[in-house]
């Protein structure tokens, strides 16, 4: 979706066909009422974690320096913690980053409630948006991950990077493989 912002001069570039005989745009511009807070030029990555731990956190922490990473540009990383992320964060987003722990063999409350307020109202508007995942767990990420990918594939959103799973204490490798995800998941929003 290109966005288009109003100027002095009329609206941006032409990326939106004009009604005839107005100079106001045929169509929704951004996402939706208001514009959704999205800039032109600019693509939004929205990333929703719950990081009720130490480990949890670390890897959030590499997944957003990943995302702002020198070299990235025309991306605006926004973070929500999952019981504070809404439908509107998620219609103003261009993609979408997603982290949780592994709770008793499923993702976390958090991102399930997240999930539970978001799906319908978001269902039509965000199909084929990409996304990527992390999920930390004592020692199985495999209910959480299935659980993951049973949601994501219901709203139709395609995922885009490699998953990262880390189970126990996370190594070196486990944060380097964050950072990856959050710079392959901001690059591929670069315009």
């Amino acid at each position: 979706m290109v966005c288009i912002t109003y100027h002095s001069r009329g609206w941006g570039p032409g990326h939106v066909p004009l009604a005839s005989g107005g100079g106001r745009p045929a169509g929704r511009a951004c996402g939706g009422p208001g514009g959704g807070g999205r800039v032109f030029g600019v693509s939004t990555l929205l990333i929703v974690h719950h990081t009720p731990s130490p480990h949890c956190q670390a890897l959030f922490e590499a997944v957003v320096s990943g995302a702002t990473a020198d070299g990235i540009e025309g991306v605006r990383v926004v973070r929500r913690a999952a019981l504070a992320a809404t439908a509107s964060d998620v219609l103003a987003a261009d993609g979408y980053l997603l982290g949780t722990p592994a709770n008793l063999g499923y993702m976390s409350g958090a991102l399930k409630h997240f999930f539970d307020q978001v799906y319908y109202p978001c269902l039509d508007e965000t199909r084929g948006r990409p996304f990527g995942y992390w999920v930390h767990g004592g020692n199985d990420t495999t209910g959480a991950v299935r659980a993951l990918e049973s949601v994501t594939t219901g709203l139709g959103w395609r995922r885009t990077a490699d998953a990262v799973t880390v189970t126990g204490e996370p190594g070196k490798a486990d944060v380097e493989a964050c950072w990856e995800l959050g710079a392959t998941a901001a690059a591929g929003l670069m315009a």
